[in-house]
């Protein structure tokens, strides 16, 4: 995050197009705005040891600083996105209760959240899992104020997505050539792949007006660049041929 003023001045942006800054705390979010963002994320966990690990801070802490964030991000015109981790499970205390997924994702959407993004941090999440927990966080926060975001760490990210697109979510975080993971847990991948999520929206007759061809080459361009090799599967399968 401490670079975020040289990402904001480097990129080109594009109309219509959302470039968010994550903002922990009320200086964070007033060194974004002074960087010219135009909307913030605030991150928070549904765990308390990760919480303290990642944003050193208990949860409560964490939401206090957040209110601070999102009183001045209303003053200033700026939206502002909502992300809770450990939905599915903590490097460090294990099983994460639903209940206390649903409590923080309230606190934060009734802060004035537009959107609250449940993320698998770890990737350890099944489909019975994610049915449960969304099950307990729509009885708090409307569907339609709902994200996913699942690290594929072992393998179940596309079957999670599946799941909560059934249960009515429709919006889904996802990372070109499956870039990303967590550094707290051993061995994690990244976020599930865009080329393999929108293979799969497509077999579902999903119109998402992405070209899926373009993506697998922006994705082998910045794979390139990183010197890494793709963890989409679809990109993989699509070289093989």
């Amino acid at each position: 995050m401490a670079d975020h003023v040289q990402v904001l001045q480097g990129i080109r942006r594009s109309p219509g197009v959302a470039y968010p800054v994550l903002t922990p705390n009320l200086k964070g979010f007033e060194a974004a705005l002074a960087a010219g963002a135009t909307e913030v994320s605030i991150f928070g966990a549904a765990s308390e040891p990760f919480s303290k690990k990642n944003i050193n801070c208990s949860i409560d802490e964490s939401l206090q600083r957040f209110g601070e964030v999102l009183t001045a991000a209303k003053g200033a015109g700026v939206p502002v996105r909502g992300y809770v981790s450990c939905v599915l499970g903590c490097p460090y205390q294990g099983k994460v209760a639903p209940a206390k997924v649903a409590e923080v994702s309230k606190k934060m959407y009734s802060m004035g959240c537009y959107e609250i993004s449940l993320g698998d941090t770890i990737g350890v999440g099944t489909p019975g899992g994610m049915k449960d927990m969304l099950s307990a966080v729509l009885g708090e926060v409307p569907g339609e104020a709902l994200a996913v975001h699942c690290h594929d760490t072992y393998g179940q990210a596309l079957a999670n997505v599946l799941m909560a697109l059934q249960m009515g979510v429709k919006v889904v975080d996802s990372s070109v050539a499956g870039l990303g993971g967590c550094p707290y847990a051993q061995g994690a991948s990244g976020n599930v792949a865009t080329e393999d999520l929108v293979y799969m929206l497509h077999g579902l007759g999903v119109q998402t007006g992405v070209n899926l061809q373009k993506l697998m080459e922006a994705g082998a361009f910045i794979c390139r660049a990183l010197n890494r090799r793709t963890n989409s599967k679809v990109a993989q399968a699509s070289c093989k041929l």
